[in-house]
């Protein structure tokens, strides 16, 4: 299994988009003519991974927006995390780091959490190897 898609409706479009192309890389991409502003960023040139979408059209019933707790990227080399810090560091965004503690066979993993105003937090998880290179 592996993340298809997260949509993140936020009033803060411009932002969003920013940060997500900016700092983590993605690529803004095709999206359909929906009649709500937004985009649809890439992680490569097959697939859309997220979804932004305008929160200042009227919510549905029952469901608030912004909304989102958080979504999770995960990096599979120290090269990859290098470069994301890199792009952390030189655009000033604000991180807080973690450690998650071996469990079996899993090995140790470090996060960083990143507040994505409005009320959205970004992890972004590796291997705790790769953080040490």
């Amino acid at each position: 299994m592996q993340l298809d898609h997260a949509t993140i409706v936020t009033a803060d479009l411009d932002t969003a988009r920013r940060f997500f192309v900016d700092v983590v890389g993605l690529v803004d991409g095709a999206r359909p003519p929906f009649s709500i502003d937004g985009y649809w960023l890439y992680a490569n040139a097959s697939r859309p991974v997220i979804h932004l979408i305008d929160a200042t059209v009227p919510a549905v019933t029952g469901r608030a927006a912004p909304r989102i707790d958080h979504i999770a990227f995960r990096l599979e080399n120290a090269a990859e995390w290098q470069a994301l810090l890199g792009r952390l560091h030189a655009t000033g965004v604000e991180y807080q780091s973690a450690q998650v503690p071996q469990m079996g066979p899993q090995p140790a993993e470090v996060q960083l959490f990143v507040a994505l105003a409005p009320g959205v937090v970004i992890e972004f998880v590796t291997a705790l190897q790769h953080a040490q290179s």
